[in-house]
């Protein structure tokens, strides 16, 4: 019989062998002192394993109530930026302080001045004159 290593398991296997020990105790009276300690462990062990189910199920109910929390605070915190923006606008250096970036205008792009380009023939650049 293979060993159980989950903790449902085991106390399955127990729950099986105090239903046998109940079944055999009049044959077994040596084992009493062992099989009262059993149960009473088992019956400690199978009120974790309920307190155990009601804390997950708990931490699942906490869990969802803080994504609805979450993402509660997420839009009142958008809307809160939005109105600080619009009372002391967007250019104000002030607005950092709430976690805004400030406009400051955008980057001036250096605009370089394209090359001539060569004509596909490989010939000089600009207009051709026939030579006489």
């Amino acid at each position: 019989m293979a060993r159980e290593t989950t903790y449902a398991g085991i106390l399955g296997d127990l729950q099986r062998l105090m239903g046998v020990i109940e079944a055999n105790k009049a044959e077994l009276p040596q084992l009493e002192p062992f099989w009262i300690k059993l149960e009473g462990v088992l019956t400690q062990a199978l009120g974790v394993s309920q307190q155990q189910a009601a804390l997950k199920a708990a931490k699942q109910e906490a869990s969802k109530q803080m994504r609805r929390l979450t993402s509660e605070g997420q839009r009142l915190a958008n809307v809160i930026r939005t109105a600080v923006k619009e009372h002391y606008g967007i250019r104000e250096e002030k607005i950092a302080e709430f976690g805004l970036q400030p406009f400051r205008g955008r980057k001036v792009r250096l605009t370089k001045k394209p090359k001539p380009s060569a004509p596909p023939d490989g010939g000089p650049a600009g207009p051709t004159t026939p030579v006489p």
